[in-house]
């Protein structure tokens, strides 16, 4: 049992002390130009701009189906008072 301790240790450290080999070169991170943030930029503006309606369109909608189960629920109660 002791040798697959000792085994087991080696590996562990021996993987411990690799891990800085496989790691990526960050020397030249981001490098993109003024340009290509502007139209990235742009691209996202667009995005939300297209979300705006959506969101509003989404409210409208629980908004109305919300007056439907109030709608619903008076008639129920004009219905049983009958």
């Amino acid at each position: 049992m002791k040798p697959i301790r000792i085994l087991f240790n080696t590996l562990a450290m021996l993987a411990a002390t690799a891990s800085g080999a496989f790691a990526a070169e960050t020397v030249k991170v981001y490098s993109s130009s003024m340009l290509v943030l502007a139209f990235v930029g742009f691209l996202a503006l667009v995005v939300i701009i297209q979300l705006i309606p959506a969101i509003l369109t989404l409210i409208g909608s629980l908004k109305g189906i919300a007056k439907n189960e109030e709608d619903d629920s008076v008639m129920a109660k004009i219905k049983a008072g009958r």
